[in-house]
């Protein structure tokens, strides 16, 4: 591995300065349920219902990462969770040209991070991946917006395109192609679908005055428990 210099010529940008303190109050271990899914759920709640008045935060955003073996790897995107069920949390995509696609057909293992500025809350999900039955895929593609039900069709996901110009035209077409077709008729790709992580740690972060967050973890041995042992951990 190669050292870099101890003196860069260009001078660094430095970033959140501590000027930016946490303040928004503690997280103590008898206070969540039981079940992450449930302490998800009511954080999540709470994020929707305490944005800002014109905020531009969205609750459900998370940053979904995956990884590619044998090199390892990682790939990471901003995705919108769709689904929470009483297996995990669901995000939809393409699955036949996608990066995360291919890190899939080596490696099940997925992290997701959601964080809410607002109300300064962290949660980590750390799980397996697995897709959701084709008559899931299917329901919630029927709820999506006509446009975009045609640019799952339309975009080749992270193929190499020659143009801006090029993607439109295949827009185009696939609009011809479905101009008959009322909104609800238009088929889902078969390429396109959802995924379900399956959580086997999930984490909830508390910002805390000078940096001494408050950090709860979940953790279970296998996605086919329902035991979950819950510790406090340093920040």
């Amino acid at each position: 591995m190669s050292s870099k210099p101890e003196h860069p010529t260009q001078k660094p940008l430095l970033f959140a300065p501590e000027t930016y303190q946490y303040t928004k109050g503690h997280l103590n271990i008898e206070d969540v349920d039981l079940d992450p899914l449930n302490q998800f759920n009511r954080w999540f709640k709470q994020a929707q219902e305490t944005l800002p008045k014109d905020s531009d935060i969205i609750p459900e955003s998370t940053n979904f990462s995956t990884a590619r073996l044998p090199s390892g790897r990682v790939s990471s995107r901003i995705v919108l969770l769709k689904e929470l069920d009483q297996y995990g949390f669901i995000v939809y995509s393409n699955w036949g040209s996608s990066k995360k696609a291919a890190d899939f057909e080596s490696n099940k293992y997925a992290s997701l991070t959601f964080f809410w500025p607002h109300i300064q809350r962290q949660v980590r999900v750390e799980g397996l991946m697995e897709p959701v039955t084709r008559e899931t895929s299917i329901r919630y593609f029927n709820t999506r917006p006509r446009g975009s039900k045609i640019g799952a069709w339309a975009s080749p996901q992270s193929s190499v395109i020659q143009s801006r110009d090029d993607l439109d035209e295949i827009n185009t077409e696939y609009t011809s192609k479905f101009k008959e077709l009322k909104d609800d008729e238009i088929p889902c790709p078969d390429h396109w679908g959802g995924v379900r992580i399956l959580p086997l740690e999930i984490e909830f972060w508390q910002g805390g005055v000078s940096r001494l967050h408050d950090r709860i973890t979940y953790t279970r041995d296998s996605t086919d428990e329902n035991l979950w042992k819950i510790k406090r951990l340093a920040p």
